[in-house]
């Protein structure tokens, strides 16, 4: 295929998804190298950038997907009538960035952080999908292994896990922890700005099951 034709390939692959697309899939796919696929990932969007387009392309780790300008958030929820997302609560989110910094992680270790129980948290925060299971660790009684989802990143507005607050260097135990709570409350300050990204991937994904599509929906909590 000619460039112009690989470029709305691309694009015809991602209206249709409504969910993020692995780069791995459509090198595949369309038989393109990275650097091809890369070169037509840049020029889609600059079309969108370009005049203030209401449309946008964003990238989640090694994936990409389309979704909605964020400038239009509020014309597209009266129009959908959508309800405006309720905050995460400070456990969930104290739970979410204890997965985020040190998956994967158990339950187990979740809680001796906090010192409490965890274990509604952490099956709440599983069925919204913003963490999973990913293995289970080597251990007698193999408890499962946790660790974020695409579902967080796109929630918190983040391209990749490198994008988070750093953690500064801690001598013990008990500095690390309170770091980390600084770091978490850090997140909890973000979180109304980060609803409106996570409302913005409802609102895609919503009009994409419209087309038959079916692809999942965050629901933030």
């Amino acid at each position: 295929m000619e460039i112009h034709d690989m470029v709305s390939a691309v694009e015809a692959i991602l209206f249709a998804s409504g969910e993020p697309v692995p780069l791995s899939r459509l090198t595949s796919i369309l038989e393109l190298d990275d650097p091809a696929l890369e070169y037509i990932l840049q020029k889609l969007e600059a079309h969108y950038n370009q005049d203030a387009r209401g449309i946008r392309l964003l990238r989640i780790e090694d994936s990409v997907q389309f979704c909605s300008a964020p400038e239009y958030a509020e014309v597209i929820r009266q129009t959908l009538e959508k309800r405006r997302a309720p905050q995460l609560s400070p456990t969930a989110i104290e739970v979410l960035g204890i997965v985020a910094y040190f998956q994967p992680v158990t339950r187990a270790y979740i809680e001796s952080v906090r010192g409490v129980d965890s274990s509604y948290t952490v099956a709440s925060l599983q069925s919204r999908g913003l963490i999973e299971s990913c293995g289970q660790l080597q251990v007698p009684g193999r408890p499962t292994l946790f660790q974020t989802t695409k579902a967080f990143l796109r929630a918190f507005g983040l391209t990749g896990l490198a994008e988070l607050p750093p953690l500064p260097e801690a001598e013990d135990e008990s500095e690390a922890h309170a770091q980390l709570k600084s770091a978490i409350e850090a997140l909890q300050r973000e979180q109304e700005e980060a609803a409106e990204v996570a409302e913005e991937a409802e609102v895609v994904v919503e009009e994409q099951e419209t087309r038959d599509a079916g692809p999942s929906v965050l629901d933030a909590p």
